[in-house]
């Protein structure tokens, strides 16, 4: 499956109908197929910088650090390493309030710099999807077969990145959050449709989250799943979030590096 036909929300719900029809079962989200409704606009108006296309130069020369042979690691967040992560992130008042996805992003973000030995004054940059079905004015009808995501970034030194505490890069998340409006998303698709550009991944950390899509309950006839997951990451700059466990509370993290990276970044991992 192409993301030029869905996101993940929409793949998912594509193989869990076909699992439904399968099984000799109606349809619990027919699929809503009118891509129109989320077209550019003529003449576009682009509204926005949209730092997440920007490129950025790659002054720590990451290019030789990736000539090591590559590691590829799970990093277990059981749900009470998860709640103690966050209780780090609001632990100097500077936070009101912090979710799982903001915490463990920052948290990762940063161990990613300090493991690839990125200098202080490089440019880093963090990009992940935004859902906005929710968010698009008017919303997104149910079961709306494409793409309803949008990219969203921040951008930062890694000297500030690793010099502040936590709290400071999980603010940076929360201020791409709340970026992602009906305007912004709008501005993203005709900066897309008048430039045709593809996200520049230098000194970038790509973070993609299944943690909230159900292939786990997918049933063909011969019950759900033990394990669902990628076959493998589609680029070195991409970090998967995916959940597992009976509850689904606890996230498995994903990512490949350069050797002497990875084990840095494992010992990182350590909270």
């Amino acid at each position: 499956m192409n993301h030029c036909m869905f996101d993940g929300l929409g793949a998912m719900e594509f193989v869990n109908s076909w699992g439904e029809t399968a099984r000799g079962l109606p349809l619990k989200v027919p699929p809503f197929l009118d891509r129109c409704i989320l077209k550019a606009r003529n003449p576009p108006q682009i509204e926005f910088s949209h730092h997440e296309f920007a490129e950025i130069e790659d002054i720590s020369n990451t290019s030789d650090l990736y000539k090591e042979e590559m590691l590829y690691r799970s990093f277990c967040f059981e749900s009470e390493k998860l709640e103690q992560l966050k209780k780090k992130a609001m632990e100097d008042g500077v936070l009101a309030k912090c979710t799982t996805f903001e915490a463990l992003s920052a948290f990762v973000w940063r161990a990613r710099s300090q493991a690839l030995k990125l200098k202080p004054d490089q440019q880093t940059k963090l990009l992940f999807a935004v859902d906005g079905r929710p968010k698009f004015e008017p919303s997104i009808p149910n079961g709306y077969f494409g793409n309803g995501i949008v990219l969203t970034n921040s951008l930062c030194s890694v000297g500030d990145l690793v010099d502040n505490p936590l709290s400071f890069t999980v603010g940076l998340v929360q201020e791409a959050v709340k970026m992602v409006t009906d305007n912004y998303m709008r501005s993203a698709i005709d900066y897309f449709e008048a430039r045709r550009a593809r996200p520049s991944l230098a000194a970038t950390l790509l973070i993609t989250t299944w943690s909230r899509l159900s292939f786990h309950t997918t049933d063909f006839g011969w019950g759900e799943p033990i394990l669902s997951g990628p076959v493998a990451l589609p680029e070195k700059e991409v970090i998967l979030f995916l959940s597992h466990g009976k509850q689904r509370k606890n996230i498995n993290v994903l990512l490949g590096l350069p050797a002497s990276a990875m084990n840095i970044f494992q010992e990182l991992m350590k909270i």
